[in-house]
């Protein structure tokens, strides 16, 4: 009995050491349309206001940056082109995830 419960101690103190040493990577906004500007090229930057009272963000966008449109992948032209020609842009939602060790935005995503 005091083997198991020995063991059991152990791991609970293993588990709470790691839990201590665990950071955020990424972070994750989400912003309406009309608090945020879509980057003018695939290596620019996307700007947005986290909360209505937040200070504007510039993060910067990669090649790799992933851009969808209502849950559908798209090339960053098209997202561009589609996101300009939104006329309701208090009605649509956007999500951005925020790479905080590179300060890139890993993914943007549009939903109508």
């Amino acid at each position: 009995m005091k083997i198991k419960t020995l063991i059991t101690a152990t791991l609970l103190a293993l588990s709470l050491s790691m839990v201590a040493q665990s950071q955020v990577v990424s972070r994750a906004y989400e912003v309406s349309l009309s608090d945020f500007t879509a980057p003018v090229t695939e290596h620019g930057g996307a700007s947005f206001k986290a909360c209505s009272s937040c200070e504007r963000m510039l993060v910067r966008v990669t090649a790799s940056t992933n851009y969808s449109i209502n849950g559908e992948a798209v090339p960053f032209a098209d997202f561009r082109r589609v996101v300009m020609d939104i006329k309701s842009r208090g009605n649509a939602d956007v999500i951005v995830l925020h790479h905080l060790e590179s300060d890139t935005i890993k993914s943007i995503r549009v939903s109508l």
